[in-house]
């Protein structure tokens, strides 16, 4: 079935021809038909699949129709974990919006206020929001949700772990009880499905659920055993046998993040670091570069694990395995995209073992191994240990000065 085939506007349609969208995606063909008739929703797909677009679509169809009927106001709310995914659903609600009159805007914290309390007066038909700026601007008037006849979850799972559970139930009193609730997401568990299910009255949820594996067929995933302290050394031979390549590096915390990075510094490979203590407009500033290319290598924390669609990633190095097994899928999502193919790398430390443990249980099956000989791992961390070679430099001046001195006193 082709979007020709669909009973969606014709804006649409072009709209998904421009951007070369000729037919829906396993998710996108489950889902589209269950939304139109407005039923609740939970879907589960692997990462880099099209949920995004699964969601958007009928949405837009569907306002473009209450639009016609004069319906005031907000129309969808789209709450989402993180700034990045805010933005990034935007963007893809604009570019499917455009033509058909849909006004969607993003609203998230750690910027200043005054631009998006301006665009919400101005009116607006689809909000994209992470939780604290929503009910910031919702409780000094500026958002009204009197309207709203969709709600989408974005990341379902996270949004409904303890930290945002209680923001939706406080969401919930402001929306009218006849509304559609969607939610999507690449894991989700059976304490977050019951949970799901506790947020919806009415109509039943579709589940769509994923292939056994979450992990895409496009993506390649092995794991390599290398001490924690020897870890930079195989980044920078990594990096240094792939110039042309551009890659996602993920660690466990900020201060990991930036010791990384320093350590590429000194192996003069440029790298950017995201995570929650950069501003937004930095963090906003390096996804761009990273988007179009100004810059091959990203390290980052979990906080860009989560959605983040970045064309033509074609390496994920989880340089710290991950300690909740869902973030391993999330992480090697990152590459492997549509119809792209993507390789992930794991480094597991003896002390990062049981985590590994962990993911091969929650993913059912075991990653593949990269094995590395005593050798190639001996001389891996000596060809770039800067200490260790200007060790071996001297060593080799000394023995150079040593036959010189021999060859004078030979000659006397």
């Amino acid at each position: 079935m082709r979007f020709d085939d669909y009973r969606i506007s014709p804006e649409l349609k072009e709209n998904l021809n421009a951007m070369g969208f000729a037919r829906p995606t396993d998710i996108q063909f489950k889902s589209i038909p269950h939304i139109q008739k407005g039923e609740d929703l939970l879907a589960i797909a692997q990462t880099g699949t099209g949920k995004t677009a699964a969601f958007a679509i009928p949405v837009i169809d569907k306002i473009q129709l209450l639009k016609r009927k004069k319906m005031d106001g907000i129309k969808c709310v789209v709450m989402v974990p993180t700034r990045e995914l805010a933005l990034q659903i935007t963007e893809v609600f604009h570019k499917l919006g455009r033509n058909t009159g849909i006004r969607t805007f993003c609203v998230y914290g750690g910027v200043e206020q005054d631009n998006q309390i301006a665009a919400l007066e101005r009116g607006i038909d689809i909000l994209v929001s992470t939780p604290g700026r929503l009910f910031d601007l919702g409780s000094q008037g500026y958002i009204k949700l009197r309207n709203v006849q969709v709600l989408i979850l974005d990341e379902a799972d996270r949004m409904l772990e303890l930290g945002f559970y209680q923001d939706i139930e406080d969401l919930l009193k402001y929306l009218p009880k006849q509304r559609q609730t969607l939610f999507f997401s690449a894991t989700i568990d059976a304490k977050i499905k019951k949970l799901a299910y506790s947020l919806v009255s009415g109509s039943a949820i579709r589940i769509q659920i994923s292939p056994k594996d979450p992990v895409s067929k496009n993506v390649s995933h092995a794991v390599a055993f290398i001490e924690m302290d020897d870890k930079r050394f195989f980044l920078e031979r990594l990096i240094k046998e792939n110039p042309e390549k551009k890659m996602i590096v993920f660690v466990r915390t900020k201060v990991r993040a930036e010791r990384v990075k320093s350590a590429m510094d000194r192996a003069q490979i440029e790298s950017e670091t995201i995570h929650s203590d950069k501003d937004q407009k930095h963090r906003e500033k390096v996804l761009s570069d990273f988007k179009k290319g100004l810059n091959q290598i990203l390290i980052a924390t979990d906080v860009s694990a989560r959605g983040i669609d970045i064309p033509d990633v074609d390496f994920v190095i989880n340089y710290d395995i991950p300690d909740k097994p869902e973030n391993y899928v999330h992480r090697i999502g990152r590459t492997g995209r549509g119809t792209k193919k993507g390789q992930a790398v794991s480094f597991c430390a003896k002390e990062e073992k049981e985590m590994l443990e962990a993911i091969e249980n929650y993913i059912t099956k075991p990653v593949e191994v990269l094995k590395i000989d005593k050798t190639d791992y001996q001389d891996t961390i000596s060809f770039n240990d800067p200490a260790e070679q200007d060790w071996k430099k001297l060593i080799e001046e000394d023995k150079k000065s040593v036959l010189k001195k021999r060859k004078g006193s030979s000659k006397k």
